[in-house]
This record gives structure tokens, C-alpha cells and sequence, in this order.
């Protein structure tokens, strides 16, 4: 599968975030690992500050890798909504900014969402492509096309992942 090269301007996200082993006590899509159980918490969060934040029509998750992503398995999760200046966001919750650059896109349809698509998707097109990874994170995006973990096989969701041109 091709996907689609978008480019992005600057994003200000907030939200919540994780470090760590996500799997540790359950793997898989499930909302038992500590991705589902960091989800939970960003909803129950928006539900009770409804006011101050509607229900964003997107939102992100963040895969981030520290140095020791490889050797331990612990990297950032983080779950948030776009805003559009960094003063607005809350103290209790958390901010990230992913830098203007240009990536590519994956439209993931229904047990796609939950598959290995790092070492099937990436990593093959990476390899013919021209182009490398530019920043150690991706992100996946989730609006209305995203029916729920109940109904992952009639959702779709975009993985998002930081690509430059290879140096020659």
C-alpha cells in the first residue's frame, strides 16, 4: 500500500500522556493496556470540563521514542486535541508540539488498525522510497470514520509518520 506525502504545518496539542511499557499488563488493542486506560482517562477528563473543551471532531495519539525505546520497549503515549495557542491549555493537562514537516499518510480500514502496519507498511515503503524517518514519533488520527474498539472492523483511522528525503 502507497500513502499518501501531506505536508503539515506546526501542531499544539493537549492532553495526556503515558511512559512506559503500555503492554505490561495487556497487549494488544484492548482498553485494558495502559493506551486504552490513558484514553479513558482523557474522556473522563473532556466530560467533566465540557465547557472548557467540547468534543474535539479529531483526535491524536501519539507514539513517541526515547532512546531506550528499542532495548526496554517503554516509549510515550500521548492523547490529546489540537488548540490553537499554547496559552490555552489547562495546567493539569499536558502539551506537545510536532513541528511543520512532511509526512506520510496510511488510511488503516478495519483489522489493519490493530496489525503489525510498522513492519508491513513502513518499513517495506521506507525501503524503496526515498525517504526516511525524520522524527522519532507518529501519530494516529482519529474523527468520525473511527466507530470504536467494539466496531474496529468498520473503522478507519490515518497514521501519520514524519518522512525527509534520504541524504545522499
Amino acid at each position: 500500500m502507497e500513502p499518501r506525502i501531506v505536508h503539515k504545518e506546526r501542531m499544539i496539542l493537549v492532553g495526556l500522556d503515558f511512559f512506559g511499557d503500555p503492554f505490561q499488563f495487556s497487549s494488544g488493542w484492548t482498553e485494558e493496556n495502559e493506551i486504552g486506560r490513558l484514553w479513558a482517562r482523557l474522556m473522563q477528563y473532556m466530560k467533566k470540563n465540557e465547557l472548557q473543551f467540547p468534543l474535539p471532531e479529531q483526535m491524536l495519539e501519539v507514539h513517541i521514542e526515547h532512546y531506550d525505546t528499542r532495548e526496554k520497549g517503554h516509549f510515550e503515549i500521548f492523547v490529546g486535541f489540537g488548540i490553537e495557542k499554547a496559552e490555552l491549555a489547562p495546567v493539569d493537562l499536558v502539551l506537545k508540539v510536532l513541528p511543520e514537516n512532511t509526512y506520510a499518510v496510511y488510511t488503516l480500514k478495519g483489522n489493519e488498525i490493530s496489525s503489525d502496519w510498522e513492519t508491513l507498511l513502513v518499513q517495506e515503503w521506507l525501503s524503496k522510497s526515498g525517504y526516511e524517518i525524520a522524527y522519532p514519533f507518529n501519530y494516529q488520527l482519529y474523527d468520525e470514520r473511527f466507530k470504536g474498539m467494539d466496531r474496529l472492523h468498520e473503522s478507519k483511522i490515518d497514521l501519520y509518520i514524519p518522512i525527509r528525503k534520504k541524504k545522499e
